[in-house]
């Protein structure tokens, strides 16, 4: 093999992996999956898209190694397949922020009109947490939450709030958190509940970030 064939072989093996984060609901598939294994069904419905699309996208990915697939029965699972899947998503995310002004502007516009949440860290979190003067929230689907989530967090999802099927109290601080940065449920639901007279902020970062800075994590 000569040195030019061997730079030829290796990248267009970046490139097909470089093509695989070209879609945007096939990012939007990684971003479900870091969170956890979800089958094509649930993928679908999170994604706003059709059995059919949603199993395009994930063959692509599958592919390209970004997903491995699990059967069980006629079922199929799907789950990344390691964690520089996330990391490169991450890191992705992070590249955009820095280069692309319209990401800074779209997002500030978002919370903005969520009454200006302004997130809160994880090592405050950790410190509230721990001394109980805050009330967290998960508003993920029931399924990410049974698959990790922070010690102490209550499974409260967007729907449940919207249709006022939950019990908290306004003498403490409400801390909700979902996927991350990009995900919309814990804005929503700190917007709902602001509304009904709860002080609410977010956690800015995802439980894959609480995890990797060695905090607990329950299942």
């Amino acid at each position: 093999m000569t040195g030019r064939e061997f730079k030829d072989l290796t990248f267009q093996q970046f490139a097909n992996i470089a093509n695989a984060f070209s879609s945007p609901k096939r990012l939007e598939l990684i971003d479900v999956l870091s969170q956890g294994e979800r089958d094509v069904e649930t993928l679908s419905k999170e994604t706003n898209m059709n059995f059919a699309n949603t199993s395009r996208h994930l063959q692509i990915l599958k592919n390209s190694n970004l997903i491995k697939v699990r059967k069980a029965g006629v079922r199929a699972f799907y789950r990344l397949t390691n964690n520089e899947v996330y990391h490169c998503w991450k890191s992705l995310q992070l590249l955009a922020e820095k280069t692309t002004a319209e990401i800074r502007e779209i997002t500030k516009m978002f919370f903005e009109e969520r009454l200006s949440l302004e997130p809160i860290s994880i090592d405050e979190l950790a410190e509230r947490v721990k001394n109980e003067s805050i009330t967290l929230i998960d508003v993920r689907p029931k399924e990410e939450y049974q698959s990790g989530h922070i010690p102490k967090a209550v499974s409260l999802t967007v729907a449940d709030i919207k249709a006022k099927k939950y019990k908290l109290s306004k003498n403490k601080k409400i801390v909700a958190y979902c996927r991350g940065e990009y995900c919309v449920m814990a804005a929503e639901a700190a917007k709902v509940l602001n509304a009904e007279g709860y002080k609410v902020t977010i956690m800015k970062d995802d439980i894959n970030h609480w995890r990797e800075m060695s905090f607990p994590v329950e299942n």
